[in-house]
């Protein structure tokens, strides 16, 4: 491959593209300023430095840090290169070199990022330099470590969409048909006394009274009991989710619990089975007795049938996401590329993830089944499972706002521990609860996408802006582990929402392709052979893999704008025309004033 010219060579993500070009997402440019800036964003510090390129070698710059981003640019003529990182992107920062160090550029910082790159900054050993920018960074790249806000809290940005109002659950459950005779709204949560990681409106089966599920809850992991998270239309089976049962070593049993998952089955008369799947290996929920946890067993809970799904834990899922990174950054493992990348087991893992959906989504739009889904607490792969299977099921959770309400319900509202797994303003990068869940789960929607490239009205640059985001903490939108935390923050009143960025500019985020579809089932196929890495999200600081843009797609856009420009014109002449007929001044006297005049070649 041919190297990148260095004067090229510009490190932006996709959505921070937009900086240079326009500031309607919100960003400054001060008179004389080196740095753009968003409302409530303040610069702290500046120091010249050399950044270590791992592609083009050392450039001497300026960094700039503000509360929000470290933001370098290149002092050197023949280089136009930029960086500009939000904060809450960091994972680690480390000195590196000491007091006797000699070798060139030996002296300075080494940043990990949670984006798949590191930063490494060699600076003068006089002066303490490097202890300011390594304090200065620290202190607001891990704000909860030095009980500082983060920067969501002090961002002032505004929209002419407010993201906060795209899930409505009401509206949401309504549009599925809910409640009906079968379904009920309970407000038992609205407190959080029941569940304390679950939403205050849950869906239960109309049969269940409060005090049943009460009942049910001192039997479930977190007490998470099952709900329902989506109905089929028409053969009216349902996808329910909870955590684990707590059987333990003695195979305890709660006939609360088992008369509920009959009950749940009841709500549907034409079936006589519901279907668990268990989305742990079944190794692992057998040891999970050992800590109380467990699984359905049949003989407790009969007219059942449970199924394990073999996806790995937290811990397996981060080991792989490491691997991938050492075999794409700095340098993409060129030698024994396919055999480095099936040593990661990244696609074998979202093979596995893919499966277990596309399991939950046949069954329901068969009408053979109702299911349950869960895994050890129902917040990891249970919401993988349950969000990709709704996304199969249902076209409008393919639209842009459709997808937006998938995510906020089925993640956000249901308390996957977004604090916990990507450590946000936290210091901690060897917390064991760090895991890329909801990476995993973008990645699956992105497989999808390529393999029905008409289905969904979003494009990669969406997909790729939300990962960008579950880490910048410049919205409030993946704050905190659950819905009773971010009430008790006032996250709603006091931070921007991601999806005011994104719906104040939908036509950036747009797929040129999608043909709207209703009640078509999507079974991507997830074999090896059709999955991919995802090259322009874990490759994409490397400027010798840029992906040309699809020339198909590029003619298509510049085509519909110029359909666009066409009818724009035609109505300005309609409008013209007629303003011309209903004057009577102008009106014609003959017949032949009637007629057009008409200019032709001949």
């Amino acid at each position: 491959m041919a190297s990148a010219p260095t004067s090229h060579y510009n490190s932006h993500s996709l959505e921070n593209e937009s900086y240079k070009k326009t500031s309607r997402d919100g960003v400054n440019w001060g008179l004389g300023e080196a740095v753009p800036r968003l409302p409530g964003e303040t610069r702290i510090t500046d120091k010249e430095v050399i950044y270590i390129c791992p592609f083009n070698g050392p450039i001497k710059g300026r960094v700039y840090i503000t509360n929000y981003r470290l933001y370098l640019r290149s002092l050197e003529t023949d280089s136009a290169l930029i960086l500009d990182v939000p904060l809450g992107v960091i994972s680690r920062i480390e000195k590196m070199g000491g007091a006797t160090s000699r070798g060139e550029n030996s002296y300075g910082l080494d940043i990990t990022c949670k984006d798949m790159r590191n930063l490494r900054f060699a600076l003068k050993q006089e002066g303490h330099s490097r202890r300011d920018m390594f304090e200065t960074l620290t202190k607001y790249a891990f704000p909860l470590a030095h009980s500082l806000p983060i920067f969501a809290f002090l961002n002032e940005e505004k929209f002419n969409v407010d993201g906060w109002m795209v899930y409505n659950p009401f509206e949401e459950y309504r549009r599925q048909g809910l409640p009906n005779h079968h379904w009920r709204i309970t407000f038992i949560n609205k407190c959080y006394e029941l569940c304390d990681t679950y939403p205050p409106l849950l869906v239960v089966p109309f049969r269940a009274t409060d005090e049943d599920l009460k009942r049910v809850a001192t039997f479930r992991s977190r007490n998470r009991i099952p709900v329902l998270s989506w109905i089929h239309p028409e053969n009216k089976t349902v996808i329910v989710r909870c955590s684990q049962p707590l059987v333990g070593m003695s195979g305890k049993r709660n006939k609360d619990d088992e008369k509920y998952l009959d009950v749940i089955r009841e709500t549907n008369k034409q079936i006589s089975k519901l279907t668990i799947y268990d989305a742990r290996p079944n190794v692992n929920a057998v040891a999970n007795k050992a800590t109380g946890g467990g699984y359905e067993s049949d003989d407790a809970y009969h007219n059942t049938e449970l199924l394990f799904l073999d996806i790995h834990n937290i811990h397996v899922m981060r080991e792989s996401l490491k691997k991938v990174k050492d075999i794409v950054y700095p340098n993409v493992e060129e030698s024994h590329w396919l055999s480095s990348l099936e040593s990661t087991h990244w696609l074998e893992h979202i093979k596995l993830v893919l499966t277990g959906a596309i399991q939950v989504a046949d069954k329901v739009s068969s009408g053979k089944s109702s299911v349950l889904v869960h895994c050890s607490d129902g917040w990891d792969r249970t919401a993988q499972l349950t969000s990709l299977a709704m996304l199969m099921l249902d076209s409008f959770y393919r639209s842009i706002e459709g997808f937006e309400i998938l995510v906020q319900k089925e993640w956000i509202s249901f308390g996957h521990k977004f604090a916990s797994r990507i450590g946000h303003g936290d210091k901690n990068h060897a917390d064991a609860d760090r895991s890329p869940i909801f990476l995993q789960f973008i990645d699956c929607v992105w497989q999808m996408s390529k393999q029905f490239p008409t289905a969904f009205e979003f494009n990669e640059r969406f997909l790729i802006t939300i990962l960008d985001h579950l880490y910048s903490c410049r919205f409030g939108t993946f704050l905190y582990n659950c819905e009773s935390a971010r009430e008790k923050q006032k996250v709603t009143e006091r931070t921007v929402s991601l999806w005011s960025l994104i719906n104040s500019n939908k036509d950036a985020f747009k797929n040129p392709f999608y043909t709207k579809e209703v009640n078509r089932v999507l079974y991507p196929v997830a074999s090896m052979r059709h999955l991919e890495l995802w090259v322009n999200y874990y490759i994409r600081w490397n400027p010798r893999i840029k992906q040309q843009p699809n020339p198909v797609e590029q003619r298509y856009v510049e085509l519909l704008a110029l359909r666009d420009e066409y009818i724009k014109r035609l109505e300005e002449l309609q409008l013209a025309n007629s303003a011309k007929l209903s004057d009577p001044s102008t009106s014609p006297s003959s017949p032949s004033q009637m007629l057009p005049h008409v200019q032709t070649h001949f």
